[in-house]
């Protein structure tokens, strides 16, 4: 136990809820997350506890056997140190190619991103299960991730790892030998001080092999591409999608199509409201379609996964401090390109365990 530096020592509590973090207790829940197992599981995660962001923060995990619901309340909590100083944030739900389901959260204070945040991990083999068994925790590296890895074509995995607000802070890990060993490549850099954020950055992989690089910044979405696989990137410069200082989701699906998640109609930019998504066919430089997935202000953090016939699971919060909603929005390429707007569902929701209002 390291009691000069708390941040760097496994959670202190990890299992079932306890009463001081029931949802009726909860002041504050939202950034959440999803995966889906082979046969249909669907897991979810997001944070919640205290005012706000804050010290008291706890990461929660939930599922459902499909998207049909109902869902499970949440089934295990992620607790620091309970009172803090220390809080776990920011979580991610990974498969694996190997089939392993990685459940990543941040660990540390308030938000220092410097060394004293840190992305932690568990792990299992068995995510078909509701209850299935877990790895020890390990922190792994320096830093923030809340977005999922990309495994590129030649099989390595790469991670996007944030430091906050300093130079070179949209930074990348990598494994190629499915996680026993890692190693930091490079870093995009925001120019302009003033325009850094959160980064919350995502990697694509193009059709000729480059990297792609996808950032947060206070002007909304900046970009940055690599052409050596990670270790050097060209400086973040404004990208052509309008969008507010928030979380987006891009991802390339098994069609070979981007679908891109965002706030407002690509020629947009809205607050945090109107949760629109969009098709590319030709690596970003053109989008399609219009899904509207929420118009209401408030909602935010997209997260998606996509089951093996194309069809999308998206993940979002609403009202965080008010309804602390997390939503499911599940549809395919064919509706994005017709567009219109898509029915989402509860999957948690302050003072209730098994939801079942909808909106439409």
């Amino acid at each position: 136990m390291n009691h000069s530096e708390p941040f760097l020592n496994p959670p202190g509590y990890m299992g079932p809820l306890r009463s001081e973090q029931a949802c009726v207790n909860r002041k504050f829940q939202g950034i959440p997350a999803i995966e889906r197992a082979p046969n249909g599981r669907l897991w979810a995660a997001w944070y919640g506890g205290g005012v706000t962001e804050d010290r008291h923060n706890y990461v929660l995990l939930a599922t459902t056997v499909s998207a049909q619901g109902p869902w499970e309340p949440p089934s295990l909590v992620i607790d620091p140190d309970g009172e803090g100083p220390v809080r776990a944030y920011d979580p991610c739900l990974w498969h694996d190619p190997q089939g392993r389901l990685w459940f990543f959260w941040s660990q540390g204070y308030e938000h220092h991103t410097d060394g004293r945040a840190g992305v932690w991990a568990i792990r299992t083999s068995d995510s078909a299960c509701a209850r299935p068994k877990w790895t020890a925790p390990e922190r792994l590296f320096d830093g923030v991730m809340m977005n999922k890895p990309t495994v590129r074509s030649n099989g390595e995995w790469l991670f996007p790892v944030a430091r906050w607000r300093r130079e070179g802070s949209a930074g990348v890990w990598a494994t190629r030998d499915g996680g026993r060993t890692w190693e930091q490549r490079g870093s995009a850099n925001i120019p302009n001080p003033d325009d850094r954020n959160c980064d919350e950055h995502m990697i694509l992989e193009r059709r000729d092999g480059s990297l792609w690089m996808w950032v947060r910044t206070r002007y909304g979405i900046g970009h940055s591409e690599s052409r050596d696989g990670g270790w050097t990137w060209t400086p973040v410069e404004p990208s052509s999608v309008p969008h507010t200082a928030s979380r987006f989701f891009i991802r390339r699906l098994r069609s070979g199509r981007l679908l891109l998640v965002k706030h407002g109609g690509l020629e947009v930019r809205t607050e945090r409201s109107h949760l629109t998504a969009f098709l590319s066919e030709d690596d970003g430089t053109s989008w399609k379609g219009g899904l509207l997935i929420d118009e209401r202000l408030g909602v935010s953090y997209p997260d998606g996964v996509e089951d093996e016939e194309g069809v999308q699971y998206l993940i979002y919060d609403f009202d965080r401090k008010g309804a602390k909603e997390i939503r499911l929005a599940v549809f395919d390429e064919t509706a994005v390109l017709r567009g219109g707007h898509v029915e989402t569902v509860v999957v948690h929701k302050a003072g209730v365990t098994a939801p079942s209002d909808r909106s439409t």
